[in-house]
Formats: C-alpha cells, structure tokens, sequence
C-alpha cells in the first residue's frame, strides 16, 4: 500500500527521572534519600487502511479491470441484473469513474488482456442467452472497439495469457454444454485466431499465468468435478504436458506470481465448500508444497502482488470483508482491515502508484455493488 498504513503510531512522551544525592549526617548517621518517579504516557492512533473511493456508474460483477499505459483504469462489462456491454474509466488522480464507448456485445465472465501497443483485448464471454467466441479491441486513444474475429470455439470462464511473442493464448471454458479442453491463439499483427493443441483436461474456472520461460501454466478448474491437475504449454512445439498436482483439487481459486519465479493458488471452491488451502508451485522443480492456510474461506475472491513481493487477498470470504496478506518470506497470512463492503466476484487491480483499487462485486446480501475502494 501507499499512503496509508496498517502501523498504528506510537507517541510515547517521557519525563525525565532524577534521583537526589544521599545526604549524610555524621550526629545522627541517618540517611535521607529523595527520588522523583517517571510518568509515561502511550497515545496510540489508528490509521485506516481501506479508502472509499468514486463509486462506478454501474454496479457489476463479473466484470474485467484492466490498467492501462496512462495509468487509468479500464472496466469492462459484466452483471447485474441484466449482462452489460457498458465499459468505465476509472481517473486515480481524481478518484471518479468515466463511461466510455461499449463493447459491441454484452458480456460476462469473459477476459481482458493488455496488449504491448496499448489495446486491450476482450474475447468471449456469456452474454446472458448464449455463449460467445467473439473477441474485440479497446483504443485507448480513440476510445473505440474494433471486431476482431471470432474464436473456434465459444467459450466462458476460460484464460487468457499474453505470450512473449506477443499472442494471446485463450484455453478452455465451458460453452454451456460442459468444460472445455480446446485453446485459440489471437494473432494481433494478423489479427486472426488459430485453434492449437488442446489441454490434456477440460478445464472451466482455471488458473493461468506465463512462465519466466514463455511456457503457459495452468491448474485447476472443474471438468464437472473439481481438478487438483496442473499442465503447461510449450508455445513453440504447440504441446501440453502435465505437471505437478495440488494439495487439493479446487475451482477458481486465485493465482499469483511470486517475485522468486513460484506461483501461489489460494482459495477457491473445494467440492462444494469455500477453502482456506494455499499451495506454492515452485516451476524449477515441477512440484507443489503447500503453504500457510489463509484466515478466511474464500471464493470469487481476488488478489494482486503488491510492490513489496507480498499478495494481497480480497473478498470471497461471506462472514466478514476482512482483507489478508499472505509474506512470503515467512509463509503467512496477516489480516490487513476490513474492506467497506463484503464483496465477491469483484475486482482487483494494482494502479502506477502500487495502491489496489477493488472495485463492484455482489454482497453477502446479494446486492449489486457499484462502490470502489482503495488499499
């Protein structure tokens, strides 16, 4: 975080202590002493850790949040009760929410992916009566979508990863008649999609994230039962090979990339039940250990690494809005305040400045969320 802190300040205000000489009479050979006792006083400050910020022009959930190269951040689609196509702009020098143009279709549970010139990339989704496999660009500059083809395969709660070489690898999905195992590659100088190997599992609700060494890495998910199973994807032999397996298999936990090249999974749905399991996949070895258990049960939770190489997790947790911590030197979980409003479904993304916004979601009394908040 940035300008606030979770340190309370301690002012602590010392009165110097001076004890007199003894004084000594040879007539009477009596000792007289007399000291002057200490008063200390402890004022302790609470600082708040957790800032209201702008609220957006829709509530949502379910929707995307993306930063762009200005530093303002993109919003895209989503649910309340009706699927949206309308798209915000969130202003941190100002803390307010701009509408901008929509998207082209309605969409939610669809992805978002900055490209390097800029554009971000919004592919499929669930538009409410159907499933989708189209895909579109945002110009930040001129603030209007371009068409971008149409993927092989409609797909929602899929992945998308930005490879070294500048494509975008979509993998799995569900396209309402179950999971999926199939991947699409976006090619944004032909700007054309191209099906390539499947996953060796049907996969919705998954994990992914590229590799240092421009592999793809993707765990978890369901295929009708929850999955513990990992695998990666060889951009240049077009290839999946499986790798390493959870503690425990779980649908749409989080994942975050350490600053040491490990990969946290955290949280997620548990066969039917929210889970606290954190496991760390360490890529060098191929193997999962797992870590320190999170305080909260959490799911449709989200989380970032912050400046410092620790990850902050938020929401998914429907007793309280309780954020946490996860150190990654000690491999622990630390309670960091409570957000403003229990959210799910949210979400979370790490402004120019390191400080968090989170951003809509659904509350434990199903209510559509429009507020934001900074960390």
């Amino acid at each position: 975080p940035t300008a606030t802190t979770t340190t309370p300040t301690e002012t602590t205000t010392t009165t110097a202590t001076t004890t007199t000489p003894t004084e000594t009479t040879t007539t009477t050979a009596t000792t007289t002493t007399t000291t002057e006792t200490t008063t200390t006083t402890t004022t302790t400050t609470a600082v708040l850790v957790w800032q209201a910020t702008g609220n957006m022009n829709a509530a949502r959930q379910y929707h995307t949040a993306s930063t762009l190269g200005n530093g303002k951040v993109l919003v895209t689609g989503g649910a309340n009760s009706a699927v949206l196509n309308s798209v915000e702009l969130y202003d941190p020098s100002a803390g307010i929410w701009t509408t901008t143009n929509p998207m082209s279709s309605v969409r939610r549970t669809h992805t978002a992916t900055v490209l390097t010139n800029g554009s971000v990339l919004i592919s499929a989704g669930n538009t409410g009566s159907g499933f989708s496999n189209t895909a579109e660009l945002y110009d930040p500059i001129s603030s209007t979508w371009t068409p971008t083809g149409t993927m092989n395969a409609v797909r929602s709660g899929h992945n998308a990863v930005k490879l070294a070489n500048e494509k975008v690898l979509v993998s799995g999905g569900n396209d309402g008649s179950g999971s999926l195992n199939t991947a699409d590659l976006y090619d944004p100088i032909a700007n054309t999609w191209t099906a390539v190997s499947p996953m060796n599992f049907k996969r919705s609700g998954h994990v992914a994230s590229i590799l240092s060494n421009g592999s793809v890495f993707v765990a978890g998910g369901s295929s009708g039962a929850d999955l513990a199973t990992a695998e990666i994807y060889n951009p240049t032999t077009d290839t999946w090979t499986n790798t390493g397996s959870m503690s425990v298999a779980r649908y749409s936990p989080t994942i975050s990339v350490l600053l040491n090249g490990k990969i946290l999974v955290a949280g997620g749905n548990h066969g039917g039940s929210f889970s606290n399991v954190a496991d760390l996949y360490d890529p060098s070895t191929g193997t999962w250990a797992v870590t320190g258990s999170m305080t909260c049960a959490r799911f449709g939770h989200a989380a970032t690494v912050l400046s410092n190489g620790n990850v902050l997790v938020t929401g998914g947790c429907t007793a309280n809005s309780i954020a946490e911590i996860y150190d990654v030197s000690t491999e622990t979980w630390t309670v960091t305040g409570s957000m403003m409003s229990i959210r799910q479904y949210h979400t979370i993304t790490q402004l120019t400045n390191g400080t968090v916004l989170v951003a809509g979601g659904i509350s434990s009394t199903s209510t559509y969320l429009n507020s934001a908040e900074l960390y």
